[in-house]
C-alpha cells in the first residue's frame, strides 16, 4: 500500500507510525477525562465512542489529499472521539463540559448544525478540535496533539449512519426523485429530534408544577398518576403511621418502595393526592388497631416500610364491604401474587370483623 503514496505522504505515514503509541495514550486519557466529566455532571448519554485512525483510512486519506499536510500534526482526526445523546439540548451541554476540561482550537472547529439551508439536508454535527490541557499531562507531547471531538443526538447518528450506508454522499449522481425523497426524510427527522426536545421540557415544566402543588399541600390539584405519587412520597406520608405500628415491638422499619401501591389506590377510586391524604387521614387509627391486634402477639422486631400502607388498604377495604375475591386481589397487590393470598384474604376478612371500626 506505501507505493501508492508519493514521497511527503511516505514521510507523514512514519510520522504516524512513529507517534501510534502516544496517540493511543491520547485516546484513553482524553476519553477517561470526559468520562468523568459526564458522570460527575449527571449528563446521560446513550453513547460514547473513540478511536485512533487505522493506518488504512490514513492512507486513503493522504492518497485523496496528503499534499494539503505539512506535518502529522496537522491532520486533526488521528484521534476521533463521538459523544450520542438523545436530546438537541443535550448536544449543548456535552459541549459545555468539553471546553472546561479541554482546550478547544476554535478557528478548526465547526456547528455544522448552523450551516443548514433550505434546500440542505441531512444531519451534522458539533464538532471541536481539542487539545488536552498542558497542567493536566505527564507528557508534555500528549497537549500538542489535536484530537477531534464530534456531539450529536442519536438520530443524527442514525441519519449519517443511512447516508454512508446508502451511498448517498458518493460521486454517483443521484436522481432527483431520490434526491427529494431523502430531503423529505431529514426534514422529519429534524422535526422528530426537535420535538421529542420540546416534549422532554414541557414534561420537565409539568413536573415541577405538580411537585410545586405537592409541596404547598394543594393535593386535590394535582391527579394522581405515577410521577405525583412519587412526588407525594417525598413527604413521608406514611411515616407517622408506621412508627406508631413499629413501636408495639420496638422494631426497626427498613426502606421498601411504596410505588406498587399505585394502581390498588387507583383500584379505590382515587383521581388525585387529596383522595390519597384523605385515604390516610380516615383510616391511621383504624389501621394501627388492626395491625397492633396482629403483631402485638408476635416478636416481628423488623418491619417493612410499606406496614402502614398495607393496613390502610386492609382497612379501607373492610370498612367498603369487601368479599374473599376483593380482599385476595388486595393482598395480591400487597404480597405479590402466591396461592396462600386466598388463605390470608379468608384470615384478614374474618379477624377484620372483630376490630371495633368495623361494628359502628
Amino acid at each position: 500500500m506505501d507505493i501508492q503514496l508519493d514521497q511527503h505522504c511516505q514521510m507523514l505515514l512514519a510520522q504516524f507510525r512513529e507517534r501510534l503509541p502516544l496517540l493511543e495514550r491520547l485516546a484513553d486519557l482524553a476519553h477517561e477525562k470526559l468520562c468523568l466529566a459526564l458522570q460527575e455532571k449527571g449528563i446521560y448519554v446513550t453513547a460514547m465512542e473513540y478511536r485512533v485512525k487505522k493506518e488504512k483510512s490514513l492512507i486513503g486519506k493522504l492518497e485523496l489529499k496528503g499534499g494539503k499536510y505539512r506535518d502529522i500534526g496537522d491532520i486533526t482526526d488521528l484521534v476521533g472521539m463521538r459523544v450520542i445523546t438523545f436530546y438537541t439540548d443535550d448536544v449543548d451541554k456535552v459541549a459545555a463540559i468539553v471546553k472546561n476540561i479541554f482546550d478547544i482550537d476554535w478557528k478548526e472547529s465547526v456547528d455544522k448544525r448552523r450551516q443548514h439551508s433550505l434546500n440542505s439536508f441531512g444531519y451534522n454535527s458539533l464538532h471541536y478540535i481539542c487539545r488536552l490541557p498542558q497542567d493536566q499531562v505527564d507528557d508534555p507531547r500528549l497537549a500538542t496533539i489535536p484530537f477531534e471531538m464530534q456531539m450529536r443526538t442519536a438520530l443524527q447518528h442514525v441519519w449519517s449512519t443511512i447516508e454512508h450506508d446508502t451511498g448517498y454522499k458518493s460521486n454517483v449522481p443521484i436522481l432527483p426523485e431520490h434526491r427529494r425523497q431523502f430531503s423529505r426524510l431529514a426534514g422529519m427527522l429534524e422535526l422528530i429530534d426537535d420535538e421529542f426536545s420540546r416534549l422532554r421540557k414541557v414534561l420537565a415544566e409539568h413536573q415541577r408544577q405538580v411537585q410545586g402543588l405537592v409541596q404547598s399541600g394543594k393535593l386535590d390539584e394535582v391527579p394522581l398518576s405515577a410521577d405525583s405519587f412519587r412526588s407525594y412520597l417525598e413527604l413521608k406520608p406514611f411515616d407517622r403511621l408506621n412508627q406508631r405500628i413499629a413501636a408495639v415491638n420496638q422494631a426497626e422499619i427498613v426502606p421498601s418502595s411504596l410505588m406498587h401501591f399505585l394502581p390498588l389506590m387507583q383500584h379505590f377510586g382515587m383521581t388525585t393526592l387529596g383522595d390519597v391524604q384523605r385515604f390516610i387521614d380516615d383510616n391511621s387509627n383504624d389501621a394501627y388497631q388492626f395491625a397492633l391486634s396482629q403483631i402485638a402477639i408476635t416478636d416481628l422486631d423488623i418491619l417493612s416500610e410499606t406496614v402502614g400502607v398495607q393496613y390502610l388498604c386492609y382497612v379501607h377495604a373492610l370498612k367498603n364491604g369487601a368479599g374473599s375475591a376483593e380482599m385476595c386481589y388486595v393482598c395480591d397487590i400487597v404480597n405479590g401474587r402466591q396461592e396462600s393470598n386466598k388463605e390470608i384474604a379468608l384470615l384478614l376478612l374474618k379477624q377484620g370483623a372483630t376490630m371495633p371500626f368495623m361494628n359502628h
